[in-house]
C-alpha cells in the first residue's frame, strides 16, 4: 500500500478535477477541496518511499520518489492545502466564478504535490510548470484591473522562469545521460556546461522562491488574489523553488564560487524584503515581502551548504519550510479572519496572529525558534551565520508593522464576528504552525529537547525579538517612512517602458482594405491577420509546449 500512496496522491486531485466535467459534480467541488490533498497527507505520514518508475496509465508513467525531506516538504504543504482548502469553501460559496476557482485549485494543488514526488526530471517539470501556469487563475479570479496586471507580470515571469528551468534541465539530461534526478545531478560537476547549467537553475527556481530581483510577482500576485489562494501562494508555491533548488543543487560536490554567490543573492533578498515591506500598507502585501526575506533566508542557507559541500542540510531546510508554510498560511488566512471581525472581538483573533507573526523572527518556544536553531549550526560562525542571525530583529520589525496593519482592517461594525467555516480553518493551520515544527525537532537527535528550552538558547533566541518589537515601535512613533508602491522595481521598469515605447513604435500605416476574396487565399488572408493579432504571452506558451515537446522527444 505504501508504494501506491504517491500515486493516489496525485491520482486522486486528477480524478476530483475530471469530475468537475460533470456538472452536479462541479456544482459542489468547492466543499471538496479541503479532501483533495488528504492522500497526499497520508503519503508524508508513511515515510519515505523508493524509486517507484511504473506509474498508471492516468499519470503517464511517471517515476516519483519520496525521500525525508520531501515528505517534510510534502506533508506540510498538505496540511496547509487542507485548511486553505475548507477555509475557501466558506470564503468562496455563493461567489461568482467559484467552480473555476476550484478547477484552478485543484490543477495547481497536483503539480505542487507532483513536485515533492517527482523523481525523473520530465515529471518534475510537467509538475512545476503546472503548479506556475495554472496559479494564473488564482491570482486573477477577482477579474480587477488590479488582478488582471499581477496575473500578467505573474504570468510573464513564470514563462520566463519555465523557459530557463527547461533549457537547463536539458543540459543537465544530456551531460548526465539519464532522465533521472539523482544521477543527473551528481553528474553536473563535471558538465561541460554546468556553470550555465546552475545559472539557469538557479533563475528559474529563484524566481518561483523570490530571489531579488525576480521577486516582484509575489507583492503584486498576493494581495490581488483571493485569501486562501494567497495563503497557498506564499506558503506552498514559494517551496517549489525552494525544493527545486535543494533537489538539484550539487550540494555534495562543494563549489565555493556559486556558494558564496547564492549565499549573497540570499542574504541581500532577506534584508531588502523587510525594508520594503515596512513601507507597505496592505497587511497582505506586508506579508508577501516577508516571504521574499524568509525564503531569502533560506537561500542563504543552501548557498553556504554549496559553498562547503553539506549535503546534510535538507533537514534545516525542510523544518524552515514547514513552519513557514504553515505559519505564513495562516497569517493570510488571518487576514481574513480579521476582516470580518469587528473590533469588540478583535483581541483574541490579534493575540493568536501575534504568536504566528513574531514566531517568524524567533520568538522561543514557537516553530520558528526551532526552525533557526536548525539553521545555525550549518550556516557557521562567518559573515553568513552573523548576518543571518540579525534577521531575528529585522523580521520581528517587519511582523510587528504587519500587527499594526492588520488591526487597522477590521470590520466597521464593533461585534461583527467572523463566519465558523474561516476561523475553524485558520485555527487548524495555526496548530499546525506550532505543534509540526515540534514533532519534526523532537524526532531528530536525542537530547533535542534539552537543547531547545535551555535558558542559554532561550535567552539567545529572545533578546532579537525584544530588539526588534522596539525598533518597530521607534520607527511607528517617530519616523515616517516612504509609502513605496507594491512591487517595487517593476514599477520601475513600468514606467521605462512607457517611456521607451513610443521611441521604438514603427508609423502606423492603414491596412488596404480587405477585398473579397474566395477559396484557399481567402482563408490564408484571414489566417495571417489572426496570427498577426495573437498575444505574446499566447505565442510565449505555445514556445514553451514545443520546447517541452522537442525536448521530451530528443532526450534518451
Amino acid at each position: 500500500m505504501t508504494a501506491a500512496l504517491p500515486w493516489l496522491a496525485l491520482g486522486f486531485p486528477v480524478a476530483l478535477l475530471l469530475a468537475c466535467l460533470a456538472r452536479p459534480v462541479r456544482a459542489h467541488m468547492l466543499a471538496l477541496l479541503p479532501v483533495a490533498p488528504l492522500p497526499a497527507l497520508a503519503t508524508a505520514l508513511s515515510g519515505p518511499v523508493g524509486l517507484v518508475e511504473e506509474g498508471p496509465w492516468l499519470l503517464l508513467g511517471m517515476a516519483l520518489a519520496l525521500d525525508a525531506t520531501g515528505a517534510v516538504f510534502l506533508g506540510a504543504t498538505a496540511l496547509l492545502w487542507i485548511a486553505a482548502g475548507a477555509y475557501a469553501a466558506a470564503y468562496l460559496r455563493g461567489k461568482a466564478l467559484a467552480e473555476r476557482f476550484a478547477a484552478f485549485w485543484l490543477l495547481t494543488l497536483t503539480g505542487g504535490l507532483g513536485v515533492f514526488l517527482a523523481a525523473d526530471i520530465v515529471s518534475f517539470y510537467l509538475s512545476f510548470a503546472l503548479v506556475s501556469l495554472t496559479a494564473y487563475g488564482l491570482v486573477v479570479h477577482e477579474e480587477t484591473a488590479r488582478a488582471h496586471r499581477a496575473a500578467f507580470i505573474y504570468i510573464l515571469l513564470a514563462l520566463s522562469g519555465e523557459i530557463c528551468l527547461l533549457l537547463g534541465f536539458m543540459l543537465l539530461a544530456a551531460a548526465a545521460d539519464s532522465l533521472l534526478i539523482a544521477p543527473a545531478v551528481a553528474a553536473l560537476p563535471d558538465s561541460p556546461w554546468r556553470d550555465l547549467t546552475l545559472l539557469l537553475l538557479v533563475a528559474g527556481f529563484g524566481l518561483k522562491a523570490g530571489l531579488v530581483p525576480l521577486h516582484v510577482w509575489l507583492p503584486l500576485a498576493h494581495p490581488a488574489a483571493p485569501t486562501p489562494a494567497s495563503a497557498v501562494l506564499s506558503g506552498a508555491l514559494v517551496k517549489a523553488g525552494i525544493f527545486g533548488l535543494l533537489r538539484f543543487l550539487p550540494l555534495e560536490a562543494g563549489m565555493p564560487a556559486w556558494g558564496e554567490a547564492l549565499a549573497l543573492a540570499g542574504l541581500f533578498t532577506a534584508f531588502y524584503g523587510v525594508a520594503i515591506g515596512v513601507t507597505q500598507s496592505n497587511p497582505k502585501t506586508v506579508l508577501a515581502y516577508s516571504t521574499v526575506s524568509q525564503m531569502g533566508l533560506v537561500t542563504a542557507l543552501l548557498g553556504v551548504a554549496l559553498a562547503e559541500a553539506n549535503a546534510g542540510v535538507g533537514a534545516a531546510a525542510a523544518l524552515h519550510a514547514a513552519h513557514h508554510a504553515l505559519a505564513k498560511g495562516a497569517l493570510f488566512l488571518a487576514v481574513g479572519v480579521v476582516a470580518a471581525t469587528g473590533r469588540d472581538r478583535l483581541g483574541w483573533v490579534l493575540a493568536a496572529a501575534a504568536v504566528l507573526a513574531v514566531a517568524l523572527g524567533g520568538l522561543p518556544l514557537t516553530g520558528g525558534a526551532l526552525a533557526k536553531l536548525a539553521m545555525k549550526e550549518p550556516l557557521g560562525e562567518g559573515y553568513v551565520g552573523r548576518l543571518a542571525g540579525l534577521t531575528s530583529v529585522t523580521t520581528t520589525v517587519l511582523m510587528v508593522h504587519f500587527l499594526r496593519c492588520l488591526a487597522a482592517t477590521a470590520a466597521e461594525a464593533p461585534a461583527a464576528a467572523a463566519p465558523r467555516g474561516l476561523v475553524v480553518p485558520w485555527l487548524v493551520a495555526a496548530l499546525a504552525a506550532l505543534l509540526v515544527p515540534w514533532g519534526l525537532h523532537l524526532a531528530g537527535e536525542e537530547g533535542a529537547l534539552a537543547y531547545a528550552l535551555a535558558p542559554a538558547i532561550l535567552w539567545e533566541q529572545l533578546w532579537p525579538v525584544l530588539l526588534g518589537a522596539l525598533i518597530a515601535l521607534a520607527l511607528a512613533r517617530w519616523v515616517r517612512l516612504p509609502a513605496l508602491p507594491e512591487g517595487d522595481l517593476v514599477v520601475l521598469g513600468e514606467g521605462t517602458a512607457r517611456r521607451v515605447a513610443p521611441l521604438l513604435r514603427p508609423p502606423r500605416i492603414a491596412p488596404p482594405p480587405l477585398r473579397p476574396r474566395r477559396g484557399l487565399t481567402l482563408a490564408l488572408t484571414r489566417a495571417e491577420r489572426v496570427l498577426r493579432e495573437w498575444p505574446a504571452a499566447g505565442l510565449s506558451l505555445l514556445a514553451v509546449m514545443l520546447l517541452l515537446g522537442a525536448s521530451v522527444a530528443l532526450l534518451p
